[in-house]
């Protein structure tokens, strides 16, 4: 069957805001592949409030047509023949698989499941340890980012086209560009520097402490710049307790808004894209101002191997100390006491976001 012909396509992607923004170019790249297919994402449902669904992410915006819910770790005999039922009858002609790799047997696993439901072609299923690998790039000694290992798994399709900006476009509508804009009132005519400083991982905080004394230094050296602080709901409180310091330090800073549960996903990736920077966390906002192509000041832990959830592309800035205990994936770092991100000082944020949104005024060194 010739892709034109194709009426159905599920695609199995699991995960929230960061796994749905890092396979926007193999999404695109799969409405391009099929232009006449219905397309439905076979997706969880997070329950973790700061971990908004692909439904959230994604929205209205055509990429995704509908979402069909896949629950994490299902193992249950009756409900994975509830869901059997489901797919055979919504009748999908192929499946393109774009989820995390998971290891090969999981991936056979996987795969036996999608024939049983009578999908004839699979595409993308990472059956090899190439496919299953972030692959080393000598080219920038460093390793491929997950986009380019998705992109690479569906390659039959096409090309993912990773360096253009259109691939990650979000497809925003003028209502959610509205909404971001009235929240962002009280900073019209400065120019934006946005953050966030909330995580829902333990092991990725880099500290209110730090955050604090980076949020002061800065007030100082860009007088006349608005703050914005992004996050969830719960995120709130510490965005309140640090931004205090972007006020406290300079008679010359600028205003701030606090926008923690304030905005969708979708509102939240367009308020970024008026910003000048954003600075934060490895998180779904860092990976919404990729997504709109704000410049990022990225902060990681060394919990995940480096590079493969670094914000795409070339303007930004990512702090990443590669300690010895490198690659743990520990939600939450007690024995070494998150020795990789607390390694970080607020000199070298200064030092990386100079580089990507040069300083009104001279930097002073801290003592830190």
């Amino acid at each position: 069957m010739r892709n034109d012909d194709v009426k159905k396509v599920m695609i199995y992607r699991l995960g929230s805001l960061g796994d749905a923004l890092v396979a926007l170019p193999a999404l695109h790249l799969v409405s391009r592949a099929f232009p006449n297919a219905e397309r439905r994402m076979l997706t969880n449902i997070p329950v973790h409030s700061k971990a908004p669904a692909a439904a959230a992410v994604l929205g209205d915006s055509g990429i995704i047509d509908s979402y069909q819910d896949y629950p994490v770790g299902l193992r249950n005999a009756k409900a994975l023949l509830r869901l059997r039922r489901e797919i055979r009858r919504w009748r999908p002609e192929v499946l393109v698989y774009l989820t995390v790799a998971r290891g090969r047997k999981a991936a056979w696993r996987d795969k036996l499941f999608f024939r049983w439901c009578g999908i004839r072609r699979l595409v993308g299923v990472p059956s090899t340890m190439e496919l299953q690998a972030n692959l080393w790039l000598p080219s920038i000694q460093a390793l491929e980012p997950e986009a380019q290992r998705l992109a690479r798994c569906i390659a039959e399709l096409g090309d993912a086209r990773l360096d253009d900006p259109q691939s990650w476009d979000m497809r925003l509508t003028e209502a959610e560009y509205a909404a971001a804009a009235s929240r962002l009132r009280p900073l019209d005519g400065l120019p934006l520097i946005m953050a966030s400083v909330g995580t829902k991982v333990q092991a990725k905080d880099w500290g209110a402490d730090n955050w604090k004394a980076l949020l002061g230094r800065m007030a100082a050296a860009y007088p006349g710049h608005g703050l914005a602080l992004l996050g969830a709901a719960e995120e709130r409180g510490i965005s309140e307790e640090v931004g205090a310091m972007w006020s406290a330090a300079s008679t010359l800073a600028g205003p701030v808004v606090n926008l923690c549960g304030e905005l969708t996903p979708r509102e939240s990736a367009a308020a970024i894209s008026r910003a000048k920077v954003f600075l934060g966390h490895d998180s779904g906002p860092m990976h919404l101002a990729s997504c709109v192509q704000t410049p990022c000041v990225a902060i990681f832990a060394a919990r995940n191997k480096p590079a493969v959830w670094f914000p795409y592309g070339k303007r930004n800035e990512v702090i990443y100390h590669k300690t010895d205990c490198w690659g743990c994936g520990l939600d939450t770092c007690v024995l070494q006491k998150k020795k990789c991100i607390a390694s970080i000082s607020v000199d070298e944020v200064m030092e990386r976001l100079a580089k990507v949104l040069p300083p009104v005024l001279e930097i002073q060194t801290s003592s830190r």
